[in-house]
């Protein structure tokens, strides 16, 4: 690695992060850092899952909130994910930033959002979206394309006038953390690695520094 390579390397890692004793505060502050530089989608997570035979999951969705409580996600019941979460009520969560080399992992307890939630989310959505999920039967076999669309032409005459209700198929998620592993690049593979860890909510944050 060049000097040069090093040096802006360093700049990019500026700010000791590894002082904070706050998972949530540090969060904050780099998700406040990603919306200034990711070109698409900051609040993009890998949301990680298993099936009955315990076999991962993994796909890409979209953060929609968090708070000291936890992350928020929506989709649909009757989805993969759902039906995994209904049968096993833990995730994990991964938010990689390639333009400020930095990711976040986080594991711990899944739980439903209230009705209250889900109907104030779907009502922010546009209309189209909102047609789509009732349209869709998200993770089941399409037998093609049209179909799908015949199926949103069916939807959007229903409701042409009007709002769109949320279909009762039609919800989110919240990851509780009981592990935040916060990693920076460095020069030559020294990373930064910085875990908070509890064995419930109600208990305070243990922090631990990690080879990397």
């Amino acid at each position: 690695m060049s000097d040069t390579s090093i040096q802006q390397q360093s700049q990019l890692t500026s700010g000791d992060f590894t002082a904070a004793e706050n998972p949530f505060a540090l969060f904050a502050e780099w998700f406040a850092d990603a919306n200034e530089s990711e070109l698409n989608d900051p609040n993009a997570m890998a949301l990680a899952t298993v099936d009955p035979d315990g076999l991962p999951d993994v796909r890409m969705v979209l953060m929609k909130g968090y708070d000291t409580d936890g992350f928020v996600f929506y989709s649909h019941i009757a989805s993969q994910k759902g039906r995994e979460l209904a049968a096993n009520p833990k995730a994990a969560l991964l938010f990689h930033w390639k333009s400020l080399r930095r990711q976040v992992r986080i594991r711990g307890a899944v739980s439903a959002v209230t009705e209250t939630e889900a109907d104030d989310y779907f009502a922010t959505r546009p209309k189209q979206a909102q047609i789509g999920a009732w349209a869709s039967k998200q993770s089941q076999p399409l037998e093609s394309r049209f179909a799908f669309e015949q199926a949103i032409a069916k939807v959007a005459a229903r409701y042409l006038v009007g709002q769109v209700p949320r279909p009762p198929g039609w919800s989110g998620w919240r990851i509780t953390p009981l592990r935040f592993e916060f990693w920076h690049d460095r020069p030559f593979r020294l990373h930064d690695r910085i875990e908070f860890s509890r064995d419930t909510p109600a208990q305070p944050w243990i922090k631990t520094r990690l080879y990397p």
